[in-house]
């Protein structure tokens, strides 16, 4: 048993490169999973740089020297920052304190929804099952509660974290934009210079990425615009804040829009009960649902990302449970590093066992 394991490390681990690209991705995963709070600032200026260098290199093919097209992109990421805190983070912070408000008497006007189901379809809703759910419910919504007062207690310590977000992340993106080039070379400069097939993963991963990334920022802009125009016509409450929730949900495949059936539903249904209205926001909502996974995303996400979906919900579910929030919003980037990893190392095998076969005298 010893020599069969042997023997297929041997076939499969001998391969420097292999253990090269294997020893960054172990380091990356152990710095990130210990260290990822504190390098919190530093790991956000990277992924902002990255999605701004783009526009930067976009403007270098138009003769565009590098610096000068660093500035223009980094005044548009100020800009952009300032009408996010000015303008729409006051009207979302605005519709939130309303929902929490209005929460008690969304929940109370749920149960008595739910009651009523019990009368007319008692062969399909019993009172247990209404009373099981609204028990796993109600611990829910005090937790929810616990949260938000432990958040208030902590709104000091909250605002200083704000702040210095605020002053080095846009500090450091605007260096990291800069000095990009210089970076790069003082990274690899203690990497083995006997890399190819890193290499090779990180050019196919950033091909990747950046059709990803730049496909996604379209869909969430177009769902969360759809969605907006829809509710804002079915003259729906909290019309804003649902929708950029429905907008950021595509960046969960499939759970996120099964999700977000839950607050469209309660709110609909708070405001307009079992009537017209409130199908019609539901058959909306689906709609919109139903177009962006049937026309957006073949149409902004083709031939990118080929994962299969039972592997990009493992993922989701993997990285989510390992890093909460931010793991849900990079399980398809670092599915797609796993997935890339694993095409690379099953063409060095297939071109190891082309060059033994080809090296073998014939017989």
């Amino acid at each position: 048993m010893i020599k069969i394991f042997r023997e297929w490390r041997d076939r499969h681990f001998s391969d420097p490169q292999l253990m090269i690209l294997g020893f960054l991705l172990v380091v990356g995963f152990v710095l990130i999973f210990f260290l990822g709070r504190i390098l919190m600032p530093m790991l956000a200026a990277i992924v902002i740089a990255y999605l701004l260098d783009g526009m930067a290199q976009g403007l270098g093919r138009i003769k565009i020297p590098r610096y000068p097209a660093v500035l223009i992109v980094f005044l548009i990421f100020i800009t952009s920052v300032l009408v996010l805190l000015i303008w729409l983070l006051p009207l979302i912070s605005r519709q939130i304190a309303q929902l929490l408000q209005l929460m008690p008497s969304m929940i109370v006007a749920a149960k008595k929804g739910l009651m009523g189901l019990t009368v007319r379809y008692p062969e399909f809703v019993t009172e247990a099952q209404i009373n099981r759910l609204l028990g796993f419910i109600g611990p829910e919504l005090s937790n929810l509660g616990q949260n938000l007062l432990t958040w208030s207690l902590a709104s000091v310590r909250g605002l200083i974290t704000v702040l210095v977000y605020l002053v080095l992340v846009p500090l450091m993106v605007f260096f990291f934009l800069k000095d990009k080039e210089l970076i790069i070379n003082w990274f690899t400069g203690f990497l083995p210079r006997d890399r190819g097939l890193a290499n090779e993963v990180w050019a196919e991963v950033n091909h990747q990425l950046a059709n990803y990334i730049r496909g996604k920022i379209w869909e969430i802009l177009i769902v969360w615009s759809a969605s907006y125009v829809a509710f804002t016509i079915l003259e729906m409450q909290f019309a804003l804040l649902v929708s950029l929730f429905v907008g950021l949900s595509v960046l969960v495949p499939y759970v996120g829009a099964t999700v977000m059936y839950l607050p469209v539903t309660l709110i609909a249904y708070f405001q307009w009960g079992w009537g017209a209205d409130f199908l019609y926001a539901l058959l909306v909502y689906s709609v919109i649902q139903f177009l962006d996974g049937n026309l957006l995303v073949p149409l902004l996400l083709s031939e990118v990302v080929n994962v299969h979906p039972v592997a990009i919900i493992a993922a989701v579910l993997l990285f989510g449970g390992l890093w909460g929030v931010v793991g849900l919003f990079f399980a398809i980037p670092l599915a797609t590093l796993i997935h890339s990893v694993i095409k690379a190392w099953g063409r060095q095998q297939a071109g190891q066992q082309e060059n033994s076969e080809s090296s073998t005298p014939p017989e």
